[in-house]
């Protein structure tokens, strides 16, 4: 099994996805007019105005936190650092890069989601990639896979994988048992997902944008104390990307290490052509009333996620100059080093207080992307839920106390799989994406609040509800 895993691994991570989700962010970066960078404004104001839901669905902003929540992960904190140790400051660069062309991928593929939902039997809102692949595509074979994947990767694995980053960043600054800290977060997270959809999302609205603003706010306390380096850094990120740093010493290969290693852990971190996100993207009730409106939403989760924490993550540990190629010293670690040469042995503690509410948040709402998944293989009701609330509890206590390397190996060739069926999916949709953001700016350049309407789109009508789009 574990040579089959490597394999599966080896041809998804290294060649189908790292250059896949690239690609397919090119793609509709262009194909939709540069979206993101020339109607930067519009997704600004669809998060202004998403305080608002009704009896089906969440509102925007929740639906935007919850899926923060998923992005904004031990990927932020402990991926960061990988990323400086293998690959230098360049790699940071083509973070940024990657997120750029993701935020196109992110807005076609929640667009989709909110186009294609439905209601479960409890009248809540329900959608993602194994609805429209199902409905769009007419292939709920490939539905039923894409869930199948979803529920072990982010259901299980990755809920296993975030309590271990909990209980060794615990254990590290505290001292603390790491099975007592398994039976605390899973106790705790129980409390939330017990409570289903509405109890997570109000949740993420809460806890997200605390956690955010004390990190980002941390970050921007100690460029201020080095005010005078931070020029010299941003600098070197760019120079690094390029190898125009490097050159002068004579490094070979650093812009391949530096791109290969930004572009991967960019991916891992924002999650854009993942198919994850668009599962909460799906269940909000958009504002305004147009599919587009979340997409737009959910793209600028990614902007939040790389542009915004990540390198408030790579600023603070190229400020404190204890990254050393070649140390050993990478991870959680590393961080954790960099806090403590600006702020004393409190760095330490920020770190590992940081860990927990970045993972404990990502634990929440992974499940709900898998409760989303289930729902379409239509077994979401009650009993079936709780099996899956019962097994996502019971791996955040085992993933405290295991190491989790191979079943991780197993969760990246399952979320592999995930991606491919996805990314092919909103590639052979785009069309209807393009159609639906050129209603969408129109309706603006009118003056007018956008509003999807079903009659315009004849060629959806046995497709999508439409007693939701009325």
């Amino acid at each position: 099994m574990t040579a089959i895993i490597d394999f599966l691994n080896t041809i998804f991570w290294g060649y189908v996805l790292i250059y896949g989700l690239l690609a397919v962010g090119v793609f509709f970066t262009i194909r939709l007019g540069f979206l993101q960078f020339l109607h930067f404004g519009e997704m600004v104001k669809a998060i202004r105005g998403s305080r608002e839901s009704d009896e089906s669905g969440i509102s925007p902003f929740q639906a935007l936190c919850t899926s923060l929540a998923s992005r904004v992960g031990t990927g932020n904190l402990a991926g960061v650092a990988v990323a400086l140790y293998l690959g230098g400051a360049g790699a940071i660069f083509w973070m940024w890069m990657v997120a750029l062309v993701g935020m196109a991928t992110a807005y076609s593929e929640s667009t989709l989601a909110q186009l294609y939902k439905v209601r479960d039997g409890k009248g809540q809102y329900r959608g993602g990639p194994a609805f429209y692949i199902s409905k769009g595509l007419k292939a709920p074979w490939a539905g039923g896979v894409f869930s199948v994947c979803l529920i072990i990767s982010f259901g299980l694995v990755f809920n296993a994988v975030q309590a271990n980053s909990i209980a060794d960043a615990m254990e590290g600054a505290f001292g603390f048992s790491k099975m007592w800290v398994g039976l605390v977060i899973a106790f705790c997270a129980g409390l939330v997902i017990f409570g289903g959809l509405r109890s997570i999302a109000r949740f993420a609205e809460l806890i997200v944008p605390f956690m955010a603003a004390v990190y980002v706010l941390m970050a921007l306390v100690v460029m201020v104390m080095h005010i005078t380096e931070v020029p010299g850094v941003l600098a070197l990120i760019v120079k690094s990307a390029f190898g125009l740093e490097e050159a002068a010493g004579g490094a070979a290969g650093s812009v391949t290490a530096a791109m290969l290693n930004g572009i991967k852990r960019g991916l891992f971190s924002n999650e854009a052509g993942m198919g994850s996100a668009p599962n909460v993207a799906a269940t909000a009730t958009p504002a305004p009333h147009h599919p587009s409106s979340q997409g737009l939403v959910q793209a600028m989760g990614v902007f939040i996620d790389t542009i915004v924490i990540c390198t408030a993550t790579a600023v603070m540990i190229l400020l404190s100059g204890v990254l050393e190629p070649g140390s050993g010293i990478t991870g959680t670690q590393l961080t954790q080093q960099a806090m403590e040469s600006h702020i004393g042995v409190a760095g330490t503690y920020f770190i590992a207080i940081a860990i927990l509410f970045f993972a404990f948040t990502s634990i929440v709402a992974n499940y709900s992307y898998a409760e989303n998944a289930l729902t379409f293989l239509g077994v979401g009701n009650t009993a079936g839920l709780t099996v899956l609330r019962i097994a996502a509890l019971g791996m955040v206590v085992w993933g405290a106390m295991q190491a989790v390397a191979t079943v991780f190996n197993a969760a990246d060739a399952s979320m592999g799989l995930m991606a491919t069926i996805n990314l092919i999916a909103i590639m052979m949709l785009s069309g209807t994406v393009v159609k639906l953001t050129k209603d969408y700016l129109g309706q603006r350049k009118q003056g007018l609040v956008p509003k999807f309407k079903a009659a315009d789109y004849p060629e959806l009508k046995e497709k999508i509800k439409n007693d939701i789009w009325r």
